[in-house]
This record gives C-alpha cells, structure tokens and sequence, in this order.
C-alpha cells in the first residue's frame, strides 16, 4: 500500500450545543458545532436526518439553502430558520 497523503490532520478544540425542539410537524434534534475553521460559522448536523451542513448568517439568507441541505419542506424549514437566527 502506498503512503496516505495528507491535505491535513489538525486537532481542534470546539465547542457543542445540543438541542432538541418540537417544530409545527416535526422534530429537531441538533447538534451545532463552532470552531475556528469554518471562518465563523458554524457546523449544525441534524441528528434525525443524518444531515449537516456548515451555516452563517449568510447561509440563512439564501433562498433555499435550508430546504436542500436538509431536505425539508419550506414550512419546516422556516422553523429551522427562524431557531438558527436565534443562535448563530
């Protein structure tokens, strides 16, 4: 087997918030992760889906952005918007 090539191997200290919310039609189960790497924002995996995506406030102004990324209806994904206002 040939040598592993690293593009990086850095060790990082984080900092996680895990919270669980009852939206209108289904739940959050979240975990939001903040580092340095991500030039401010912040890293949300949303354990029910298997899903995660890297998100500012940027990120919640994109038309559509939420939807994709988690594959959700536009009405939930407005609750999910409107509680990462609240904390990014």
């Amino acid at each position: 087997m040939s040598e592993r090539f690293y593009l990086y191997d850095d060790v990082e200290e984080t900092r996680t918030r895990f919270v669980s919310f009852m939206g209108e039609h289904q739940r959050f189960d979240l975990a939001i992760i903040s580092s340095s790497r991500y030039y401010g924002k912040q890293l949300v995996l949303d354990v029910q889906s298997n899903r995660f995506a890297i998100i500012g406030e940027d990120d919640l102004e994109e038309p559509g952005y939420l939807e994709h990324a988690y594959q959700l209806d536009e009405e939930d994904a407005e609750e999910l918007r409107s509680f990462l206002h609240e904390v990014i």
